[in-house]
């Protein structure tokens, strides 16, 4: 699989807390974040650098900082929300676009019913962040659209993903790499994963 799984134990702990349903909304909201700007260090390495002359306080040197294309996050409401705030933490000059789409139940197939993209994004690095990636719809329907508007350098973020899930984005979209905190095996009937965290929105933002 096209998949980076970042099974630090700092970080398969927060998982961990994820899962437990007495963790309440303010902390959950937290780990969301402090797992978000963990892994973006990880997701970044791969950027480039690029060597500079600056004035240190010992005189003149040559030091070396990021270059390449800019960054840009697209957050999948509402989950996708919990995750910016760490992900902006560490790269506070990335332009954000936002992406609405849910599963219909019925045919289990992906619709998306908002867009909002930094005029530039073709001209970016592109970070799609959603908590969950279960049967992987939402993830290709989200990547269909961001190549539409001509973006050629998408990676996808999630905390969990399911093998199969993750087996189908690959089909489809061979080119985005998947990175998450760890695989797991399994879907109920609706769809979810059963070894996740509920309905994560509602967790985030308690409205259940």
């Amino acid at each position: 699989m096209n998949c980076f799984v970042m099974d630090h134990p700092l970080i398969t702990h927060k998982v961990s807390l994820l899962k437990d349903k007495h963790t309440g909304t303010k902390d959950f909201k937290s780990i969301v974040k402090e797992i978000s700007m963990l892994m973006c260090y990880e997701m970044t390495r791969d950027l480039p650098l690029r060597q500079m002359s600056i004035e240190s306080p010992m005189g003149v040197i040559k030091t070396e900082f990021v270059a390449g294309k800019a960054m840009a996050f697209v957050p999948i409401l509402r989950g996708g929300l919990g995750m910016l705030d760490g992900l902006l933490e560490v790269m506070p000059n990335a332009k954000v676009g936002h992406m609405g789409a849910y599963r219909d139940p019925e045919t289990k197939k992906a619709v998306v019913y908002y867009c909002k993209l930094p005029d530039d994004i073709a001209d970016r690095e592109v970070i799609i962040c959603d908590p969950m990636l279960a049967t992987g719809s939402l993830a290709i329907e989200t990547i269909s659209e961001l190549k539409k508007q001509g973006c050629e350098n998408i990676k996808f973020f999630t905390l969990i993903a399911n093998k199969q899930g993750v087996e189908n984005v690959n089909k489809v979209h061979p080119d985005v790499t998947v990175y998450c905190a760890s695989t797991v095996d399994g879907l109920d009937e609706k769809g979810f994963i059963t070894d996740g965290f509920g309905d994560i929105g509602d967790r985030l933002f308690g409205t259940r």
